[in-house]
């Protein structure tokens, strides 16, 4: 979506629900891309919240020409909203993608554009310290990128980092031919490649609002991540079932060996229920394991569009000079996406 009036950066800020830290957000936003010296834009994704998120978007977008605000015509989940704006960043340049809530600070910024500019295509915030979190938690998140670490292969996903970076317009272009369901963009963000380097930061408390991942949203997003993108668990499957066999024979040898010597006696019905209800309990764990790839199959066959804009308001004007948001006029332009 580039044109020969488009600016150099553009920012990418999907939400829900986040009406209290929004205006804060922007100001802050502001105030950093304004030091970099580059016409930029930043494209609010609201994915259908529930709040007043839209008419805040709204707002900010009549105030400041450098707002564009992309409206989903329903709740898709954050990794098809990030997608989506995406999809609608028209720099020339690079795209940088942030939370709205704050825990991500955007003086941040002007550090990954700088580790762009020595020729970087991709430019990851790694966290010192995740404050504001529970122990359990965090205790959790570095066990889920253990895991994706080892089972990823040759494509390795960056410890203690999210979605917060910058990625260069070419390797926007090869994310954005990624087109599954499914989305992890995480793994996504890793597989595509291109030079990368990490800026440490130190991650704050969320500055507004609640929190939208509970911890069984973070249990399916985790599936989500190691299904989407390791075929890992079909191979668990496949050594347990080896392994359950291999013991059952050897069980099954001895049990020959014992009848041989000292006859058979009737065997205790406890033990055999114990057996049943183990191998019972596996298979249903390793038709699971089937079911959720072959779920995601059937889902990409469909082949649906991955989310439908409702509107979108693009950005009227792309400057780096704080007066021309004064200057320019308040009424936004209403286009389909």
């Amino acid at each position: 979506m580039t044109a020969p009036d488009a600016p150099a950066l553009s920012v990418v800020v999907p939400a829900y629900n986040e009406q209290e830290v929004l205006p804060e957000f922007h100001r802050r936003l502001a105030a950093a891309m304004d030091g970099i010296g580059l016409a930029w834009e930043v494209v609010y994704v609201n994915d259908g919240s529930r709040d007043t998120t839209l008419e805040v978007m709204t707002g900010l977008q009549r105030q400041d020409p450098r707002a564009a605000v992309l409206n989903l015509s329903r709740n898709f989940g954050k990794e098809i909203a990030l997608t989506a704006g995406l999809d609608h960043a028209r720099a020339t340049d690079a795209v940088i993608v942030i939370d709205a809530d704050l825990q991500d600070p955007p003086e941040v910024i002007p550090a990954l554009v700088a580790a762009w500019r020595e020729g970087f295509d991709i430019a990851y915030a790694q966290r010192n310290t995740r404050e504001g979190e529970t122990w359990l938690k965090k205790a959790t998140a570095a066990g889920f990128y253990r895991v994706m670490q080892r089972l990823g292969g040759k494509v390795k996903l960056p410890q203690d980092t999210g979605d917060f970076r910058l990625m260069s317009r070419r390797a926007v272009d090869a994310l954005l031919k990624l087109r599954e369901q499914h989305r992890f963009m995480k793994g996504l963000f890793a597989w595509i490649g291109f030079p990368a380097t990490a800026v440490r930061y130190d991650r704050a408390p969320r500055a507004a609002g609640e929190t939208k991942w509970n911890y069984w949203k973070l249990w399916n997003f985790s599936l989500e991540g190691i299904t989407s993108f390791t075929v890992a668990p079909l191979k668990v499957a496949t050594y347990v079932g080896f392994a359950i066999a291999v013991l059952a024979s050897v069980y099954l040898f001895g049990i020959v060996v014992r009848t041989m010597i000292y006859g058979n006696p009737v065997a205790g019905y406890p033990s055999l229920l114990a057996v049943t209800l183990f191998l019972g309990g596996v298979q249903m764990m390793m038709l699971g394991i089937i079911g959720e790839y072959l779920g995601r199959i059937f889902n990409e066959t469909k082949q649906r569009p991955l989310y439908f804009a409702e509107r979108y308001l693009p950005s009227r004007q792309a400057s780096n000079s704080p007066s021309a948001a004064q200057s320019a006029g308040a009424e936004g332009v209403d286009a389909s996406a």
